[in-house]
């Protein structure tokens, strides 16, 4: 390589290297973060895929971002300083792990092994188009080739990722009532025969069920949910005068409402396990049609 054009490559590389600094330590408003009173963010569990079908989200091009603006550094550094596949991506890997731990130590991001992986992958694309456009003599060829692998290979991250986001995701299984799991005190709502009535001018007709009180005293409804995780809870309820609606899970409560007089939707969301939810209702409480729905991978 001719020493003039190693020098100019030299210089873009450091002016990229530059530009890449201030989006990962100071755009997206970094430096507003410095001073929070948050602990430090270490993200060790890959929680998500690197890339996914394009989508016209800022999501989605900031994921694409992440691995894109790392394909020059696989084509300029093994081009500057030869050097095997195994050795570049080490060293790469390493200063990845430091930055990314720089940007939590000093709250201008958060640690997050997902970046890692989509750094990489991009440094590893932009080494293949270096050894199929760059390794050796070049020509106009050889480049139209290494860009064609470039897009070639994101495509295919793309396609993996959403397998892979197939095969691991979990989805919302089917929405059922919750008075069709295991009862634990005997107490039942109002499955048949549904009355209907009416909250601020508005004419109620439940479908699956009713949690009401009698009179004065309230009423609790306990059910066994044998270890359940991720589940999701919805109903509707409307308090139009004295009366309270509280829901435990495990005994912690997790909703108390007083006096709502219209028609509200209630949805509520535990990522732990759940052994049993308890719903007290008293006073003029009405809940009903409580429903609710587990996150499952696809097998289950």
């Amino acid at each position: 390589m001719e020493a003039k054009l190693r020098k100019f490559i030299i210089a873009g590389t450091i002016l990229y290297t530059i530009l890449i600094l201030y989006f990962m330590f100071f755009a997206f408003n970094r430096l507003d973060d410095v001073t929070s009173d948050y602990g430090y963010t270490f993200l060790l569990v890959l929680n998500s895929v690197p890339l996914q079908f394009p989508e016209p989200t800022f999501s989605w091009l900031f994921d694409f971002g992440n691995i894109a603006a790392f394909i020059p550094f696989g084509i300029v550094i093994p081009l500057l300083y030869r050097s095997g596949f195994g050795k570049f991506i080490s060293l790469f890997v390493l200063t990845i792990l430091v930055l990314e731990s720089l940007q939590a130590l000093t709250h201008l991001g958060g640690f997050d092994v997902a970046d890692v992986l989509s750094n990489t992958l991009g440094a590893a694309i932009g080494f293949i188009a270096y050894r199929v456009g760059f390794s050796s003599k070049i020509s106009y060829k050889k480049l139209i080739t290494s860009a064609l692998f470039i897009v070639v290979l994101l495509v295919g991250v793309i396609v993996i990722s959403e397998t892979i986001n197939y095969v691991v995701a979990k989805r919302e299984g089917p929405i059922q009532a919750l008075h069709n799991v295991k009862e634990m005190n005997g107490t039942m709502p109002i499955t048949e025969n549904l009355p209907s009535f009416t909250v601020a001018g508005k004419k109620i007709e439940p479908k699956m069920n009713v949690y009401n009180s009698e009179g004065d005293k309230s009423k609790s409804y306990t059910y066994i949910l044998e270890n359940k995780k991720e589940v999701m809870f919805y109903s509707y309820f409307s308090i139009p005068d004295k009366g309270e609606i509280t829901i435990l899970l495990d005994g912690k409560k997790i909703a108390h409402i007083e006096q709502y007089p219209n028609v509200e939707p209630l949805n509520l969301a535990s990522d732990n396990k759940i052994s049993e939810i308890t719903i007290i209702v008293s006073g003029n409480a009405k809940l009903w049609d409580v429903r609710f729905s587990e996150m499952k991978h696809w097998w289950e």
